[in-house]
């Protein structure tokens, strides 16, 4: 009993681990799934695991283990498509957040097995894929996005002028519908050229901008 409890909390506490350092990478470019989400979906997946196993060894050889943890793979789907819906100047985004939250579910589900190998592999390779290919991807790239996210939807041309100051060349920009879905909130999608470098930290110290990220 003794070492149920303790295999029990340490694949719990390894799920939330791993799920929070997944998270933190896309909360860090501003995703809308973040630390808590892959958390949750990450814990969540673990537990499926650890119950099915802990029903098949109540019921004996009659149990499947992988009945129920089977299920995650395919509901994922699910809160995934909630996050590829948002369309930007007709251009479908939250793809990769989707496939991760996917991936987190079943690094979750390995946990639960007790499966540490298998998990940690293909997280220490999930994060070298979406921080090493999203540095390619930027270098070959004209053009560098940043989305703004304005707290006051009266505030843009105040903003404008300030980013007119704040950035060398000319630049375009699109407005959108804020992705915190804040009400009275606006977003921005500020287009520069790539050769231009730029500090995108800097403009969250401009007033009345939330937050701004790379896209």
């Amino acid at each position: 009993m003794q070492q149920m409890i303790l295999s029990t909390v340490l694949r719990s506490l390894a799920a939330v681990i791993i799920g929070g350092l997944i998270g933190s990478e896309r909360a860090r470019h501003g995703r809308a799934a973040g630390m808590r989400t892959h958390i949750l979906v990450c814990l969540g997946a673990c537990m499926t695991s650890m119950t099915s196993m802990f029903v098949s060894d109540s019921l004996g050889n009659n149990g499947d283990v992988f009945r129920i943890p089977a299920q995650v793979v395919s509901g994922i789907g699910f809160l995934g498509a909630g996050m590829i819906i948002l369309k930007n100047n007709n251009m479908i985004t939250g793809l990769t957040t989707a496939a991760g939250v996917w991936t987190t579910a079943t690094i979750g589900v390995a946990l639960g097995y007790g499966y540490y190998v298998g998990a940690v592999a293909v997280t220490v390779l999930f994060l070298s894929t979406i921080v090493l290919f999203a540095r390619f991807e930027r270098k070959r790239k004209s053009a560098e996005v940043i989305y703004i996210e304005i707290d006051n939807a009266y505030k843009v041309n105040e903003v404008l002028k300030e980013l007119e100051r704040s950035i060398p060349e000319s630049f375009t920009y699109q407005i959108f519908a804020p992705k915190s879905g804040n009400q009275g909130s606006v977003g921005l999608n500020v287009v520069i050229d790539k050769r231009i470098d730029m500090d995108v930290s800097c403009l969250s110290s401009v007033e009345n901008i939330v937050f701004a990220v790379e896209e």
